[in-house]
C-alpha cells in the first residue's frame, strides 16, 4: 500500500503552563511517532501516536495520523473509526474527511467513500487526490452493478472479472472477495476458491460467509460430510444464512438418496437403483462431481437392464460434465462391446489408456482393437446363424439348414437376380462351414487371422458344392429339391440326381 500522508507539527495558541506541557509532551510523542512512520515502522507510530491521543484526546491530527498508521498495517476498520473521530473533532479537517473515504472505499463501502470526497472537493474543489478517489469509488460501484447483473445471468466468469477490478480498488473488502470465492467454485475452480475464503478466516475465523465458500468447495467435491460440517458451523455463526441453509439441505438430501440408490443396487433391486439414481440427480444440478458419478452408476444400472443405449448415454453425460472419469469411459465403452460397436469401444478404451497405463487398461483395449479388426471380416457366426460359443453340433445343423434354404437348385425357378443372392449366400454359407469346423482354422479365426491372406479362400478351387455333399455324403451333379407334403416353409427333401 502507498504511504499515507501523515500530519507535521502545527504551532498552538497560547495556553497555561500545565496545558503547555501536557501538549508539549503530545507533541514529542507525535513527532517520534513522525519519526517512525517515516522509517516504515507502523507498529511503533501507532503507539507513539496512541501515546498522544491519550495525552491530548480532542487533537483531531493525531487521530488522523493514527489512522493513516492503521491504514498502513491494513487495519482499515479501526483506521475508519480514528478518521471518523478526527473529522467529529473538527468537521473542515480535509485530511481526516480524505482519509475517511479512503478507508471506505477500501472496506467496499464505495458510497460512503463518495460522500467523504465529496465533502473535501467541497472544502477544496481543486483537490486532485480527492477528484481520483472520487472516480475509484464511482468505478467500485459500476463493478458491484456489473457484477450483480452477472451472478443473476450465472455468468460467473464476468463476476470474478468484475470483482477482480473492484478488488484492485477495495483490497480490504470481505464481501468481494466472498462473491468471487463462491463464483470460483461454481465454476469448479476450488483450489482458487478455497484460498480466498482460507484468507478470510485467519483473519476472522467467524466469518459465516467464508466458512459457507469452504463448505461449497468441498460439496462440489463430493467430500459431503465435510461439507456439511462447514455449512453447520457457518449457521452457528449466523443462523440466518440462507445460502448455507440450502446448500446444507442439498447436501444431506443428496447424500441419502445416493445412498439408497447404492443399497438397491447392492440388494439387486435395479428398476428402484434407477429411480433412486434419477431422483438425486434433480437435487442440484450444480454439483458437477457428484452427478457425474450419479450418471455412471445409472448408466451401470442400465447395462444390468439390458438397456445399453439408455447407459451409453448416462455415460456420455457423466463424461461431458467430469472429462477425467474414468470409470464413465470403461463403463460405456463395455457397453459398446455389447453392442458390437467396436470403433466406439476403441476410442474409448484408447482415452482411457492414454491417462491410466495399466496392463489391465492395456489388454482391454488391444481385445476392443481384435473385435473391431474381426468386425470388418466375414461373420461366418451370424451367417450360420450361431453364437460365437457354439457346439460343433449346433454348427453342423446350422450349416445343414442354411445351405438347404440356400442351395441355388432350390431357386431354380427364380429370378436371375434371387438366384444370383441365393448362390452367394449358399457359397459363404459353405465358406462359414469350413472354417468353423475345422478347429484349428476356428482357432486362428477367432483369433483374428484373415484366413484369405492365408490361402483360404483366395484360390479357384473353392466350391460350395463340394461341401455340400461332402456333408451329406452325396456324390455326383445337382440336387432335386421337392417341398415336402406335409412341410412347412424351409423344409425340403433332397434327391441325388
Amino acid at each position: 500500500m502507498a504511504a499515507v500522508d501523515i500530519d507535521m507539527p502545527m504551532e498552538t495558541e497560547a495556553q497555561t503552563p500545565f496545558q503547555e506541557d501536557v501538549e508539549r509532551q503530545a507533541e514529542g510523542f507525535k513527532e517520534q511517532g513522525n519519526a517512525f512512520y517515516i522509517k516504515k515502522d507502523y507498529s511503533e507510530a501507532f503507539n507513539y501516536y496512541t501515546k498522544a491521543i491519550d495525552a491530548c484526546p480532542k487533537n483531531a491530527s493525531y487521530y488522523s495520523n493514527r489512522a493513516a498508521t492503521l491504514m498502513m498495517l491494513c487495519r482499515f476498520r479501526e483506521a475508519l473509526e480514528d478518521s471518523q473521530q478526527a473529522v467529529r473533532l473538527d468537521d473542515c479537517f480535509m485530511k481526516g474527511h480524505l482519509r475517511e473515504g479512503k478507508c471506505h472505499l477500501s472496506l467496499g463501502n464505495a458510497m460512503a467513500a463518495s460522500r467523504c470526497f465529496q465533502k473535501v472537493l467541497e472544502l477544496e474543489p481543486s483537490n486532485s487526490q480527492a477528484q481520483q478517489e472520487h472516480k475509484n469509488a464511482a468505478a467500485v460501484q459500476e463493478y458491484e452493478r456489473m457484477a450483480e447483473f452477472g451472478f443473476e445471468k450465472r455468468d460467473f466468469r464476468k463476476v470474478v472479472y468484475c470483482m477482480d477490478r473492484a478488488l484492485a480498488l477495495a483490497s480490504a473488502c470481505h464481501r468481494f472477495k466472498i462473491l468471487k470465492a463462491e463464483c470460483l467454485a461454481l465454476l469448479g475452480r476450488y483450489p482458487e476458491a478455497q484460498s480466498v475464503a482460507s484468507d478470510i478466516l485467519r483473519m476472522d475465523p467467524t466469518n459465516a460467509d467464508a466458512l459457507y465458500v469452504q463448505g461449497l468447495c468441498l460439496y462440489y467435491e463430493d467430500c459431503i460430510d465435510k461439507a456439511v460440517q462447514f455449512f453447520v458451523q457457518a449457521l452457528r455463526m449466523a443462523p440466518d444464512h440462507e445460502k448455507a441453509r440450502l446448500a446444507c439441505r442439498n447436501a444431506k438430501a443428496l447424500k441419502a438418496k445416493k445412498e439408497e440408490g447404492n443399497q438397491a443396487f447392492k440388494d439387486c433391486n435395479y428398476e428402484a437403483a434407477y429411480q433412486l439414481y434419477t431422483e438425486a440427480l434433480k437435487i442440484d444440478p450444480n454439483n458437477i462431481k457428484t452427478n457425474a458419478k450419479l450418471y455412471c452408476n445409472r448408466g451401470t444400472v442400465g447395462a444390468k437392464l439390458k438397456k445399453l443405449d439408455q447407459a451409453i448415454e448416462d455415460c456420455t453425460s457423466a463424461v461431458k460434465l467430469d472429462e477425467t472419469y474414468i470409470k464413465a469411459y470403461l463403463r460405456r465403452a463395455q457397453c459398446y462391446m455389447d453392442l458390437e460397436q467396436y470403433e466406439e469401444a476403441v476410442r474409448d478404451y484408447e482415452t482411457v489408456y492414454q491417462t491410466e497405463k495399466t496392463k489391465e487398461h492395456k489388454h482391454l483395449l488391444k481385445n476392443a482393437q481384435l473385435e473391431l479388426k474381426k468386425s470388418k471380416r466375414k461373420d461366418y457366426y451370424k451367417v450360420l446363424g450361431v453364437g460365437k460359443n457354439a457346439t460343433d453340433d449346433e454348427i453342423k445343423k446350422a450349416y445343414r439348414k442354411r445351405a438347404l434354404m440356400h442351395h441355388p437348385d432350390r431357386h431354380s425357378a427364380a429370378t436371375p437376380e434371387v438366384q444370383k443372392e441365393e448362390e452367394k449366400k449358399f457359397k459363404e454359407v459353405g465358406e462359414a462351414f469350413t472354417v468353423l469346423s475345422d478347429p484349428k482354422k476356428k482357432v486362428r479365426y477367432d483369433n483374428g487371422h484373415d484366413l484369405e491372406d492365408d490361402g483360404g479362400f483366395g484360390g479357384g478351387d473353392f466350391d460350395a458344392n463340394n461341401i455340400f455333399r461332402a456333408f451329406f455324403g452325396g456324390q455326383g451333379g445337382g440336387f432335386n429339391f421337392e417341398s415336402s407334403p406335409n412341410a412347412g416353409p424351409g423344409n425340403f427333401f433332397f434327391q441325388f440326381g
